[in-house]
Parts: structure tokens; C-alpha cells; sequence
């Protein structure tokens, strides 16, 4: 079997659950924004992807996403990138070079690096804000549920070239995430009330999209169900 013919069956069926998912929560399909989850993967995994449709991927690391891209500059369509890892602030104008999202904003320092970055490239870079929910876990990046619109207020008083897109999150480990979805939608109403073109609602991975999806997710980030498992 092809590699093309491969990521074509997977997608495939992704896509049915998604349209499954969406028809059971009353949703329509195209209120739901796949991101295919590219790390670890070859460029040429996501030329093939953007052939056969995929118009958003996501990448963890800067080191990896970077060369991608270039390796990437001139195919056409050109996929919408997101960043999705933990970024450090003497990474941020690197970022800014490629990313047209950044999904894991938990902090004003990383916003006012990014805001400096984006003036200096005379563009506004798009970020979510990444919202934790296992605070008992240290590893975790984000910042919690009641930090959200402090942080917010201040990107939007201060960090002008920063657009806050809307919110991120990760469930928990070893809990229903369905609690994690249900309060990360509310928490996109309440931003809304500040941003109201802050509309994006990052939830769902490979095992959990579906109940993301019952629960207002408009974009997924799912990797392993669509290119198979890490390399």
C-alpha cells in the first residue's frame, strides 16, 4: 500500500467519526476544523495530506516545524501552521516567521515576546490561550480556568499585535474529559465577552475528539488515527 493510499484510508475514517460525532451532538461538519498532528512525521507526509485536503497541521517542536516549513515554501496550497508545544520566550520571533497560530499562550511574558516579534515582522501573530485543568500535575503547561480573562485583559491592553483566536486544552490524564470540555467551552463564552472574535475552541486529541466535539470543540488536533503510529 501506498503512502498516499494509507493516509487517504485514515483520513477517511476520521472524517466519518468526525461527521458521526457532529450528526449526534446536533452539530454540522463543517463547524469542526481538523489540525493534523505532524510531529515526528516527514514533510512529505504533509504534502501528501494537503493533497488530499487537510488544510491545517500542527507541530510541537520549533526545531522540526521550522525545517518543515521550509522544505515546504512553495506548496499550494500552503496548509495553515499551528504551533502547539510549549514555547520559550527566545523562541517566540522564530515562531512568528512561520506560524500563523500559536496554541499554547499561558503567560503575559510569552505574549509580550510574541507581540515584539510580530511588530518587528509588521503582522499580527493568532493565539490560543492555553487553559490547564490538571493543575495537580506540574508537567502540564497552560494557565488555570480562573486566569484566563487576567491574562486576556492584559494581552489586549498591552500586546496590541497579539490576536487572541480563542482557547486550548489538554484533558487530564486518567479523568472523563468531558468535565475539562464542558468548562473549557464555558470559559470560551466568557472570553468571548472581551474578544468576541475569540471564537476557537482547541479540545480533542486521537482519543478523546469525539466527546470535544459534544462539547463545542471547533478544531481537533489528532495525529496517530491519521499517519499511524509515531515514528
Amino acid at each position: 500500500m501506498s503512502r498516499k493510499v494509507e493516509l487517504a484510508a485514515n483520513l477517511a475514517g476520521v472524517n466519518e467519526r468526525i461527521g458521526a460525532a457532529c450528526e449526534r451532538a446536533g452539530r454540522q461538519f463543517d463547524e469542526v476544523t481538523l489540525i493534523v498532528v505532524t510531529k515526528t512525521y516527514p514533510a512529505s507526509d504533509i504534502a501528501e495530506l494537503v493533497g488530499l485536503g487537510v488544510t491545517d497541521v500542527g507541530e510541537n517542536r520549533h526545531q522540526e516545524a521550522v525545517l518543515k516549513h521550509e522544505e515546504l515554501a512553495n506548496l499550494t496550497p500552503s496548509p495553515k501552521w499551528h504551533f502547539l508545544g510549549g514555547l520559550q520566550t527566545n523562541k517566540a520571533a522564530a515562531v512568528v516567521r512561520y506560524a500563523d497560530v500559536v496554541q499554547s499562550l499561558d503567560r503575559f511574558k510569552l505574549a509580550s515576546a510574541l507581540n515584539l516579534a510580530a511588530e518587528r515582522a509588521e503582522r499580527t501573530i493568532e493565539c490560543l490561550i492555553q487553559v490547564d485543568f490538571d493543575t495537580q500535575n506540574p508537567s502540564r503547561a497552560g494557565v488555570d480556568s480562573a486566569g484566563v480573562m487576567q491574562l486576556a485583559e492584559r494581552v489586549v491592553a498591552e500586546a496590541p499585535n497579539v490576536k487572541i483566536g480563542g482557547v486550548m486544552t489538554v484533558a487530564p490524564l486518567g479523568q472523563d474529559p468531558a468535565r475539562a470540555f464542558e468548562q473549557l467551552n464555558q470559559i470560551s463564552a466568557d472570553l468571548q465577552q472581551l474578544v468576541p472574535t475569540a471564537t476557537t475552541i482547541s479540545a480533542g486529541m486521537s482519543g478523546d475528539f469525539e466527546s470535544a466535539i459534544e462539547h463545542g470543540a471547533t478544531h481537533l488536533r489528532v495525529g496517530r488515527l491519521v499517519l499511524g503510529e509515531r515514528l
